[in-house]
């Protein structure tokens, strides 16, 4: 990144420890508020990751950051049999457990606590790997890929969704007034957590997006890496290979 981003400035945790306890705070309204601050275009988003998932065939996916388990669900229209979610914090993955025990998916999806930097998996385990609007969240994002690399097999697909900015005129401008001031006013109004969403948005802005994150994962060892923009470049999905 351009500049360390923290969730919580004054904090003297690491930014590992802060994004696990951000996460906790907000996980209990976190998915109807990702819905409304993004007009309901991450779940369009989403769905294209699984379909290009979906064309590998996989048997095995890994997502990481999984959060409440939104991608990791959607991951059961794959030809998967062994699907994975994982991330810091329990707060969210206990949302999400709740939300795959109520579609009876327990048996498909197992929900694990784990750090990114850190994987608990043997090397060359997973098929495809996927990160949803998680990547920023690394403290060392060089050491998440290099992790993420090491865990997915030969031939695999890592497939990101992060936020990216906008570079032609009106989307720039209009990015920017809506990740500096709408979408921090609606996270205050609606989190119990002030801060969270400031981060997130600082975050965003913050990434390093497009060809500097392609050439980043050049620079880890991926292959057959592309940058896919979607809705005006407000986001873009990622595709590499090992």
């Amino acid at each position: 990144m351009s500049k360390k981003v923290n969730p919580y400035k004054d904090s003297k945790l690491t930014k590992k420890e802060q994004v696990e306890q951000m996460f906790d705070n907000i996980s209990g309204n976190y998915d109807g508020l990702n819905r409304v601050i993004s007009l309901g275009t991450d779940v369009k988003w989403r769905k294209k990751v699984v379909a290009a998932v979906e064309a590998t065939n996989p048997k095995s996916i890994l997502d990481i950051a999984t959060g409440t388990g939104d991608l990791a669900i959607q991951m059961v229209n794959t030809s998967a049999t062994r699907i994975v979610g994982l991330d810091l914090s329990e707060g969210m993955l206990n949302v999400g457990r709740k939300k795959i025990a109520k579609k009876n998916l327990d048996t498909r999806i197992e929900m694990v606590q784990g750090d990114s930097e850190n994987l608990p998996f043997e090397a060359n385990s997973f098929d495809a790997i996927t990160v949803a609007f998680g990547v920023r969240n690394f403290e060392n994002l060089e050491k998440g890929l290099a992790e993420i690399y090491r865990v997915l097999k030969p031939g695999g697909i890592f497939v990101v969704l992060e936020t990216s900015v906008p570079t032609k005129f009106p989307y720039k401008q209009g990015y920017r007034l809506y990740s500096n001031l709408i979408l921090p006013a609606v996270g205050k109004i609606f989190s119990k957590d002030k801060d969270a969403y400031s981060y997130l948005s600082e975050s965003a802005a913050n990434f390093p997006y497009g060809k500097t994150f392609n050439n980043i994962l050049d620079k880890i060892g991926f292959i057959d890496v592309v940058d896919l923009p979607q809705t005006f470049g407000v986001s873009t999905i990622y595709t590499a290979s090992k």
